[in-house]
């Protein structure tokens, strides 16, 4: 990707110099400030700022997926869409259900390994989404309906249910599921890699 780099009095004329310079509003640019250059005698300091465009970003991010899954093997196809303003990556592959791996560790693993990329070349976090043919949409909804049908058990029962362990992800959509529960409220227990959710009664008042 395409780094570029403008010097300015201030780090904020540096920024209006990259905003004329690529002719870009601030929120689509990735800053960075590089460097102070000390100014001599009768010169004045001056501050280098490191600008990325973030639509390249994106198209970065497509490419080094693409490159990845051919070298693993995969052939496949990638959607990119925007999902309020994160970029979403829905891949097709021809082998969908290896890609995504035993509860989703695999595509888990790839996600990982495409965020630390990211984070090399751009220097920060860049939020963006990885799917396969819509798992974690699915697989989202169906963690969604086994809290709630769980919470309405203990509701009943008033006796706490322990969940099987999940990975981060899994538990905060439980955890967002139930938040406004009345009844029940859930807990995180365990330790790595094998902490769960725990949905428990709440006390009458």
């Amino acid at each position: 990707m395409e780094k570029h780099r403008f010097i300015g009095k201030t780090k904020e004329e540096a920024i209006e110099n990259a905003k004329i310079g690529l002719q870009e509003l601030e929120d689509n640019l990735i800053i960075r400030e590089l460097e102070t250059i000390k100014g001599g005698l009768f010169k004045s300091k001056k501050i280098e700022i490191e600008v990325i465009e973030k639509r390249e970003v994106v198209k970065d991010i497509k490419n080094f997926l693409n490159k990845l899954l051919k070298d693993l093997g995969f052939n496949a196809n990638i959607e990119v869409k925007m999902n309020e303003e994160v970029p979403a990556y829905t891949i097709y592959s021809d082998n969908d259900s290896l890609l995504i791996g035993k509860n989703g560790r695999n595509l888990q693993a790839l996600s990982i390994v495409a965020n630390q990329y990211v984070k090399k070349e751009v220097g920060e976090s860049f939020k963006f989404l990885i799917d396969v043919n819509a798992y974690k949409e699915k697989h989202e909804r169906a963690l969604v309906r086994l809290a709630k049908k769980v919470a309405r058990e203990v509701a009943t029962t008033k006796i706490e249910a322990k969940m099987d362990s999940m990975n981060s992800y899994e538990r905060r959509i439980i955890h967002n599921a139930l938040t406004n529960n009345k009844k029940v409220y859930t807990e995180s227990e365990g330790e790595e890699p094998n902490r769960y959710v725990v949905i428990k009664p709440k006390e009458e008042e």
